[in-house]
């Protein structure tokens, strides 16, 4: 009897480990379900009774051994909560809540006696999972072949989206029916200095989303350390995603060491599209930063020595030769080809500029010898990072800009020679610790070296990586372009200050970009992170720079105001030239006083691919900014300026479109009124076609402030 008595807790102790498992959020809105069928773990996810993810399986299978997919059960599930709040060293928020409810489940795989373990952490706006590898006799080194995570999709949604890449996201956005995917690829895939597409159906995360019945779903991963950078791939017949890594040269996705684990991939979800936005998911999926000291690290305005070159009024190269060798080549015979823009009176115009109007930096590219053959030639020692052209004086330029209260910003392009980069990379470092510099722009255009390697694999995820914990021992700050999409290292590591990676100002000087891109990017690529997008263009007709180029910028003046707050970043460039600024003084204030670092983002509208409302309020500060950008159809805004101090006025410069204004016939067409404003104010503003408004309200401190203006 005793003995059948233990034999029955027994099965009732397996049964209570082996039922599907259920976990809600903290305001149980959100409700996943976790169960193994026929071994393999699988789940779903609901969001207030409507199914955000329908069931769908999980797993990885893997080079030369037996796959983690199937043959599983249960052997214990381990629940917790947690609820702190922590302080970014800069970012959107003064303070970031983290509140999670988790679910362990540790899975056993039976015919190999090995362990896998899935960490679900379910948010009030969404969902994070990974997969763990604790350590254990029967799986310590392995080889990871693809990764089988399954998001099963609820219906045919409309999807905003980028092909599938190995190696870019400088694409522009098609927005488009799940099942329209693959017959629009084609053409969504345009030209790119280094580009490897994959699937007719795979596209890029963060993957924006909205169901018919008015979901919006957001689909991306955070915390990519040591793995490969993940793509999706849809079944359009079953409207399933699944994860499709990014590969080595010789096949191979990662290469694992147990303990370890995967990224965290997430499903943000709401009912509303501003949530989407302000979700702090990403970021609360990181580790706390691993910097002792992060006094060093400062939010930056700068100008930069780049335009120019971008439009091809200028040139990155000092000489029109096809050929040079660093360590032979003889620059002092060489004869300038006079469109070097990195020249020491050019260098000087932009950093006077910089400090007549309160700018942190100026970046200068093309300083550095090797630009004459830098591209195209798969060359491995292609640039030393440390010797300038003749006719930019390092020292002086720096101790210049020093006497100016300006820093120059380094500029590192690899041309994607990766293993030159690191030979050199100390090096580099001491040189800007050495002359001055506290901040590079890196760069990896082109093909990766070494050769077959591709920009988004596990060993150029560990390069990125590398870079930023190896700038920050000499207290620099890294801003890398052409690099992985930001998954939010940017917690754990907050000198990596920047990032590129999509198609950001420069290609409204390659033949432009949609009207609707800037409408997009903050529901997908800045899920991840800030981007250095560049904007600030005033004048539009990139021809009127470089006669031979016929591009042009697909927006209002406005609305390129209104970029330093709809797209968030720490480091924001006024990317036109100062020449140019100086045409339009009055509309370049608002470049000068919009804040870089926030205590509070709230956002007021938005729609993807339509239009976004945000408001900020700069650090330390009472005083708010507002940005609106619309996309090809114009918008009529309407807010609320309920978000400000109750009893408190302000006076809000609006910049807003002209009554004739339009991105592609009368971009320069703007008009600046200034009015006053408290927390019952209501605005009522028209947005032209590719068009928008910027404002900047200020806290009244002298009632001499107020005089001649009207209340709004």
């Amino acid at each position: 009897m005793k003995k059948l008595l233990l034999i029955f807790i027994s099965a009732l102790a397996m049964l209570s480990v082996t039922r599907a498992e259920e976990l809600q959020s903290p305001n149980k809105e959100l409700v996943l379900h976790f169960d193994v069928k026929d071994g393999r773990p699988v789940y779903r996810l609901d969001y207030k009774g409507k199914a955000v993810i329908k069931e769908s399986g999980l797993g990885l299978s893997l080079t030369d051994a037996v796959d983690l997919m199937g043959g599983f059960k249960v052997t214990a599930v381990k629940r917790d909560a947690f609820d702190e709040t922590w302080e970014p060293v800069w970012g959107e928020w003064k303070t970031i809540r983290n509140h999670y409810q988790e679910m362990l489940v540790t899975l056993s795989q039976t015919e190999t006696n090995r362990v896998m373990n899935i960490r679900f952490r379910l948010f009030d706006d969404g969902l994070g999972f990974r997969y763990e590898w604790p350590e254990q006799d029967n799986l310590t080194y392995f080889v990871i072949k693809e990764e089988h995570s399954q998001f099963a999709m609820a219906g045919d949604h409309t999807a905003f989206w980028i092909p599938g890449d190995y190696d870019t996201q400088e694409y522009d956005y098609t927005t488009s029916k799940l099942t329209e995917i693959r017959g629009l690829m084609d053409g969504a895939i345009t030209g790119n200095a280094s580009q490897t597409s994959f699937s007719p159906t795979g596209v890029q995360t963060a993957l924006m989303m909205k169901s018919d019945d008015g979901l919006y779903i957001n689909l991306h991963e955070a915390a990519l350390v040591n793995y490969s950078c993940m793509h999706l791939i849809l079944d359009d017949e079953k409207l399933v995603f699944e994860s499709h890594l990014t590969p080595d040269a010789i096949g191979n996705m990662c290469y694992m060491q147990a303990p370890c684990h995967s990224p965290w991939r997430t499903v943000i979800v709401s009912d509303r599209a501003a949530d989407i936005l302000e979700s702090k998911i990403t970021l609360n999926l990181n580790e706390p930063t691993k910097y002792k000291d992060t006094s060093w690290i400062k939010p930056v305005k700068y100008i930069g020595v780049w335009w120019e070159m971008i439009t091809g009024k200028s040139s990155w190269a000092y000489a029109d030769v096809p050929s040079v060798k660093l360590g032979e080549t003889d620059y002092s015979k060489l004869k300038p080809n006079g469109k070097h823009a990195a020249n020491n009176e050019r260098v000087k115009y932009y950093i006077d500029f910089a400090a007549r109007h309160g700018f942190d930096a100026v970046l200068v590219e093309g300083w550095n010898i090797g630009w004459e053959d830098w591209f195209g030639k798969s060359k491995d020692y292609v640039f030393d990072f440390v010797t300038p052209y003749p006719d930019f004086d390092v020292k002086m330029l720096n101790g210049y800009a020093a006497s100016k209260g300006v820093k120059l910003m380094m500029h590192h392009e690899t041309s994607s020679s990766v293993r030159n980069y690191e030979r050199h990379m100390d090096q580099a470092y001491q040189f800007m610790v050495d002359n001055g510099y506290n901040a590079v722009k890196s760069g990896y255009v082109g093909d990766i070296i070494p050769r077959g390697e591709y920009h988004y694999g596990q060993w150029m995820i560990n390069h990125y990586l590398y870079a930023v914990t190896k700038a920050a021992d000499y207290k620099i700050m890294v801003n890398a372009h052409e690099a992985v999409r930001p998954t939010g290292l940017s917690r754990t590591y907050p000198n990596l200050i920047g990032n590129e990676s999509a198609r950001g100002t420069e290609y409204e000087a390659f033949g432009g970009s949609h009207p609707d891109h800037t409408t997009i990017l903050p529901f997908t690529r800045l899920i991840g992170g800030p981007m250095d997008y560049t904007p600030g263009i005033f004048v539009t007709d990139i021809s009127k720079l470089n006669p031979d180029n016929h591009s042009w910028v697909r927006s209002t003046i406005a609305r390129q105001l209104a970029l330093y707050v709809t797209m968030y970043s720490p480091l924001q460039m006024a990317a036109d030239l100062p020449e140019n600024y100086n045409m339009f003084l009055d509309a370049f204030q608002f470049i000068k006083d919009v804040a870089v670092d926030w205590d509070d983002t709230k956002v007021l509208a938005a729609e993807p691919g339509d239009y976004i409302t945000i408001a900020r309020k700069a650090k330390d500060s009472n005083n708010w900014f507002i940005g609106t950008t619309v996309d090809e159809n114009g918008y009529t805004s309407n807010i609320s300026f309920d978000f400000l101090n109750p009893g408190k006025t302000y006076v809000a410069t609006i910049y807003a479109d002209g009554k004739d204004a339009h991105y592609r016939d009368n971009p320069q067409s703007y008009r600046i009124r200034k009015v006053l404003v408290s927390n019952k104010s209501k605005l009522t503003q028209k947005c032209a076609p590719g068009g928008g408004y910027a404002i900047s309200v200020m806290e009244v401190t002298d009632k001499d402030q107020t005089k001649g203006l009207r209340r709004l």
